[in-house]
């Protein structure tokens, strides 16, 4: 199949032969929590068998149509999770598995640390101004619409949910837009480079909206009232760690590594390099920010040039070493969430009205701020559609709002969850083949820099 067929794909296609992987799958013991001998290890190892073959069926089927890997490994989770509609009971233990669940909180961790390694400090600062407008368009306009929408459609849940879903609207996959880039070859003009320069400075401003809604919700459940005061120290407190981690990290890690690197023993530029990303995912933690914005910061600060002592000791680069570790746990996370989304929870009243609405605003969001890059001949339609996908982000947000209650009410339950994933699954599908559509359509004014 040619890249050309993209757009031709059936869906249907895909989603028939995951539901042949599962039924695969299917024939493997019942995953109960008392099977076995009773090593409580047991279990879990089994469950985890099953999700990284079942990832790995995903992510090839997916790659063979074209489509991103990481939307196969959520498909293939989704139907697992929901065989028990065909009356097999297989699966269920897997999704509240609590060691499984810490794998992929775990994995989400890595996640965003290998999305900062992608990046350096220095290169979010000469994006230029069309980056940066674009960002903050491509942020503040999913998250007003998704907010009045949430209301309009939700009445009777609180605040809080609308808030939640909006800024669950405003994050870009960097890693989805980069690839699809990567691979029509256009990674070099202009238009690509304000696009990933957007995407990058986008999971920033997401982070930050997250701390700063996560923050309001954590009060609210203490039964603190909502005030700006809280709001703008959530704020402070998110851009002061992301300012004050950049500077002083920029500083110390050069120092740190250069002290590892006298060290004798193996591996030892991949065990500081988790360890800073680690240790500042705690410290984002300990001061009321969501885990994944310490670890993003962490790879942020690590650029190559900090590695240099270990060029005659280590064959790999950090990046190259941490693959293997995410290649085992990142997979874990996506297929879990894929695992959770309920479909019998699309009966729900307004539960497929809510998935159309959010599908439909999510792409628009993102198309307006294309018309925010500033310069002659670009093509700001590719610049919005490249800016589409929530791929990970947006399933890392829906994950974290499903953890968080306000006076016992789950802020994403689960019909709210299963329509944020149609959500991130619609706009990771139909980037690829529109993007390849706009980029083709008409040769570019501007020319590679």
């Amino acid at each position: 199949m040619t890249t050309g067929s993209v757009a031709a794909v059936p869906s249907s296609k895909l989603l028939t032969r995951l539901l042949a992987v599962a039924c695969a799958v299917s024939t493997m013991p019942v995953l109960a929590s008392g099977s076995g001998h009773g090593d409580p290890a047991a279990p879990v190892v089994l469950a985890l068998a099953v999700i990284l073959v079942a990832a790995k069926f995903g992510g090839d089927l997916a790659t063979r149509v074209h489509q991103p890997a990481v939307l196969g490994e959520l498909l293939v989770g989704v139907v697992l999770g929901n065989v028990s509609l065909l009356g097999l009971q297989l699966f269920e233990p897997i999704a509240t598995n609590a060691f499984i669940d810490m794998f992929s909180r775990v994995g989400v961790i890595i996640l965003l640390f290998e999305v900062g390694l992608e990046s350096t400090v220095g290169q979010m600062m000469k994006v230029g101004v069309s980056a940066l407008l674009v960002a903050v368009i491509g942020v503040v306009t999913p998250f007003v619409l998704g907010y009045v929408v949430t209301r309009a459609l939700l009445p009777a849940h609180s605040v809080y949910v609308a808030l939640f879903i909006g800024a669950t609207l405003t994050a870009t996959s960097v890693g989805i837009t980069a690839r699809v880039l990567k691979d029509l070859g256009k990674s070099q003009l202009p238009e690509s480079r304000i696009i990933l320069g957007a995407a990058v400075i986008d999971d920033v401003l997401g982070l930050v909206i997250l701390a700063v809604v996560t923050g309001i919700i954590g009060a609210a459940d203490q039964g603190t009232e909502l005030a700006l005061s809280e709001v703008a120290l959530t704020l402070f407190k998110a851009v002061a760690f992301l300012v004050g981690s950049l500077v002083i990290g920029l500083w110390l890690s050069p120092r740190m590594f250069h002290l590892a690197s006298l060290l004798k023993a193996r591996m030892v530029l991949l065990a500081f390099g988790l360890g800073f990303c680690f240790g500042l995912a705690w410290l984002a933690d300990s001061i009321g920010l969501a885990p994944i914005v310490g670890a993003f910061a962490a790879g942020l600060i690590l650029e190559d040039v900090h590695f240099k002592d270990f060029k005659d000791k280590e064959q790999h680069t950090l990046e190259e070493l941490v693959n293997p570790i995410s290649y085992f746990l990142v997979p874990v996370f996506f297929v879990l969430m894929g695992m959770r989304t309920d479909l019998q929870s699309f009966a729900a009243p307004g539960v497929l009205s809510l998935a159309a609405a959010l599908c439909v605003i999510a792409v628009a969001g993102k198309l307006v701020a294309g018309f925010g890059a500033l310069g002659k001949g670009l093509d700001r339609l590719s610049i919005g559609v490249g800016m589409v996908p929530r791929g990970e982000v947006g399933l890392i947000f829906a994950s974290i709002g499903s953890q968080l209650t306000v006076k016992g009410e789950r802020v994403v339950d689960p019909q709210i969850f299963s329509a944020v994933v149609v959500m991130v699954i619609v706009t990771t599908m139909v980037t690829p083949p529109v993007l390849k559509w706009t980029l083709a359509r008409k040769a570019p004014v501007s020319a590679p820099q």
